[in-house]
């Protein structure tokens, strides 16, 4: 199988390689060339998939002739951990990455093969130029090869195929680990398709927004894997690291976050592109350097230039991942620059008042944080690089500086959906904002006045602007609602429904700001107001933090073959009732990937820690246990040399041993009797370390137990919650396109893009955020444009290349906005 699997991943780079060349030669319009190599993405697309069906087909069928298989997995790894443990490895992560790539670049392409036809070449060639890299890497880069075979050396001298594998690294041994990487990857690939199109659209100068239009979905795709990626992988540093937190600044973590603030100021900002043909250069920008963070979300995990616990690969293919991101951000600004003069809009922003203003802002904050953690993440290296020693900047440094940032961001996350585009009047801004700025000032007032807020005037300002902001999104609900209520008839919840149903794009986006408000406050109040403390207690004690009385009601103690658990029962009070009770534990496993024939080896590999946890909507008690072992390592040391005598059959030695040391004699040579001998030894071995692990429940010793009350921070799981339900709101298709009322050509695209906008600008005027004479004045424009956009498909505009619909219909006139 494993020769079968190195030739289809041999022929799909040829595929990529092909399929770009065929692109490139096809771009003066040889449709013939262009179908053929939408095909052999296709194509490429199922030889990456059959390589992924092989290697999983290897793990779950523990076939270690595979290294990947061998070196990653073992007959002991559950199976579920054994689908996951592909992207564990160097070379398992690089083969998700192609696969992914495959499924993107095929979907791209089926959804763009009636338009864009100038674009799409030069958008196959660079994502098949990427997927050829990737691919490439696994067949020419030393030590990355999925389908390398593992072999070891028996005792007479001849290589056999091994018969159990090191097994999976116990900290990735957690179920958010068997998504997060995938998700993390999904969005790091996806975000190559918007780039692809865009450098397509630079070299082309096509730089209208059909580009925009035709990869928005595949940025929101890519957003919200990433941000899911990133809560799976905060969760699992909450819940299975044993610190108390959930994000440490690490290099890695950084790494990831970079590309998904970039991503969200490149979905807001190609909304003003969209809408008002401006911002060209801040989105050809945004795009270069998402793609480019995501590239280097890659390096840092795989190449182990900076010091993080989440990095798992060698320095193999880091110059290589490094080299790339060189080419991309060389040609990419190159390109940029060259194109300067296409790229400037005629339009200015007609008043600081606007949307398109409170989106030009939002870019400046979000890339200067990035700015912010870029710094910060590599500061060892710049230290280095300038004084030839590696200095780090800790947490309390990334907070001091992305705080104030991260509440900028929740004011203009406020803001922003409570103006209108274009313009708005100083009564209609009066009108919008008053409740807002009411429910803000109420809360200022209450939290000052009744609870401990100003302690930290950080935390105080994001409560008061989240009040705000919160305020504000569920205004524009209840007013779009009133108005759809007040022309249909509908009852109130049926006309919030409705119009959601019929504004996915707009209600969407804003459930993702409602969730994402939340989430900060989740981690402003559970990183400002949190009670941490270590305590020391034996069994039957207790103590009491933050009003909580906490009591060790016993020891837990538990032996397999992989590692020892030791545990604890801690019952929880409050105001006198018991409310639970939570187990926590520490893991001890054997080393993975050695032969050890000692009890003691449970303890010089990995220790994990099993978190307690009490959830609730106000707080978390969160509880890591820190046991005291000392007891139980002096008797393994006992053991260990009992089991030796045991084994050289001293004088005294139970009857076991002498049989032990029969079977020992008879299996040299023999590989039957050999495993029955090994057999013997680990039953034996399981015995004594169970006897000895009872010893810790006999020893009444204490435990080291850190306890953490985190307020609110169950409300950043549901804000990320919410905000990922918005996202697939706001790509759901509409009705008409799920009955099969598809965008075929560009001319279609604007002519929906335009009707969308004058929609908004209807209900912006239903909703009260524009008056009279600015919708008038709004609406007119809006309504010329769309003229001149029918105009254009009327008179012909559609060609061979796509580039409208022929037909010169003129299709519905826009709804108004209250039934919309």
């Amino acid at each position: 199988m494993s020769s079968l699997g190195s030739a289809l991943l041999g022929l799909a780079f040829l595929a990529a390689l092909a399929a770009g060349a065929l692109a490139l030669a096809g771009r003066k319009g040889d449709e013939r060339l262009l179908t053929l190599s939408r095909r052999t993405v296709y194509g490429f697309c199922g030889l990456i998939t059959a390589c992924v069906v092989i290697i999983e087909l290897a793990f779950i069928g523990d076939d270690f002739s595979f290294q990947i298989v061998q070196e990653h997995s073992s007959i002991e790894t559950p199976s579920g951990y054994k689908l996951a443990a592909m992207w564990s490895s160097q070379e398992g992560s690089l083969l998700l990455w192609a696969f992914v790539l495959s499924l993107a670049s095929s979907a791209a392409l089926w959804a763009t093969r009636r338009r864009l036809r100038d674009l799409v070449p030069w958008a196959t060639a660079v994502m098949m130029g990427v997927a050829a890299f990737f691919t490439g890497l696994m067949l020419f880069a030393p030590d990355v090869d999925p389908f390398a075979t593992a072999t070891m050396q028996a005792a007479n001298g001849m290589s056999v195929t091994p018969t159990d594998g090191v097994g999976l690294n116990p900290l990735l041994q957690h179920p958010s680990m068997m998504i997060h990487p995938p998700m993390l990857y999904s969005g790091y690939v996806a975000f190559t398709v918007p780039f692809a199109f865009a450098i397509g659209a630079l070299v082309t100068r096509r730089l209208d927004a059909e580009w925009i239009r035709a990869t928005r979905r595949f940025a929101l795709i890519a957003w919200a894997f990433l941000g899911l990626g990133l809560l799976l992988g905060a969760r699992w540093s909450y819940t299975e690291l044993g610190w108390g937190g959930y994000w440490a600044w690490d290099p890695v973590e950084n790494a990831a976050l970079m590309p998904w603030l970039l991503g969200t100021a490149f979905l807001h900002s190609i909304m003003v592109q969209e809408k008002r043909g401006m911002l060209k250069v801040w989105n050809a920008s945004l795009i270069v350097g998402t793609f480019s963070m995501a590239l280097l979300g890659t390096f840092l995990v795989r190449s182990g230039v900076l010091q993080s616990i989440h990095a798992f690969g060698d320095n193999t293919v880091g110059p290589y991942i490094l080299g790339l991101i060189g080419v991309v951000l060389v040609g990419s600004t190159a390109l940029i620059v060259s194109r300067l003069d296409d790229l400037r809009s005629p339009k200015r922003i007609d008043s600081l008042a606007s949307r398109e203003s409170v989106f030009l802002v939002n870019n400046l904050l979000l890339v200067g944080m990035t700015a912010v953690i870029f710094w910060g993440t590599f500061f060892p290296l710049i230290s280095e690089l300038f004084t030839g020693e590696k200095a780090s900047l800790a947490a309390p440094w990334f907070d001091r500086y992305t705080t104030p940032l991260a509440i900028l961001l929740v004011v203009f996350t406020g803001i922003g959906p409570l103006l209108a585009w274009r313009r708005v009047s100083w009564e209609s801004a009066k009108r919008v904002f008053r409740v807002p700025l009411i429910a803000a000032a109420v809360v200022t007032v209450i939290l000052v006045a009744f609870t401990d807020a100003t302690d930290n005037l950080w935390a105080l300002a994001l409560f008061a602007f989240a009040a705000f902001a919160l305020t504000g999104l569920a205004q524009e609900f209840w007013s779009g609602a009133a108005a759809r209520r007040q022309l249909t008839g509908e009852p109130g919840a049926q006309a919030l429904v409705g119009l959601v149903s019929r504004n996915r794009r707009r209600y969407g986006g804003y459930i993702v700001h409602v969730g994402i408000v939340v989430l900060l406050i989740g981690i402003a109040a559970s990183s400002s107001f949190q009670t941490n403390r270590d305590v020391e207690l034996r069994p039957g004690e207790s103590t009491v933090v933050d009003g909580r009385t906490i009591t060790y009601v016993k020891p837990t103690v538990a032996v397999d073959a992989e590692k020892f658990t030791f545990g604890s029962v801690l019952r929880i009070e409050e105001d006198g009732e018991v409310v639970g009770f939570v187990r926590p534990s520490r893991r001890f496993f054997r080393p993975t990937g050695q032969d050890s024939g000692t009890i003691g080896s449970f303890f010089a590999g990995e220790a994990t820690s099993e978190v307690g946890l009490r959830p609730g909507p106000w707080h978390d008690l969160w509880i890591a246990e820190q046991p005291n072992i000392a007891e139980v390592q002096r008797g393994v040391r006992q053991a260990d040399k009992g089991f030796q005598a045991c084994i050289r059959g001293v004088p005294g030695s139970p009857p076991e041993c002498k049989a032990l040391g029969l079977i020992m004699r008879a299996s040299v040579g023999n590989p039957r009797r050999e495993a029955q001998a090994l057999a013997q030894i680990a039953k034996l071995q399981s015995l004594a370390a169970e006897d000895v692990a009872e010893g810790f429940l006999r020893s009444d010793a204490a435990s080291t137990f850190k306890v953490i009350v985190n307020p609110l921070v169950t409300w950043m799981w549901i804000g990320g919650l919410i905000a990922l339900a918005g996202a697939l709101i706001a790509l759901w298709p509409a009705r008409g396109r799920r009955r099969g009322a598809l965008v075929h050509t560009e001319a279609d695209a604007r002519k929906e893009a335009k009707y969308r906008e004058i929609r908004d600008a209807e209900l912006d005027h239903a909703t009260g955020k524009l008056s009279d004479e600015d919708f008038a004045l709004v609406d007119s424009e809006l309504r010329r444009e769309a003229i001149e956009i029918l105009d254009g498909a009327g008179n012909g505009s559609a060609n061979a290349s796509g580039n409208g619909n022929g037909n010169g219909a003129r299709p519905r006139e826009p709804e108004k906005a209250e039934r919309s």
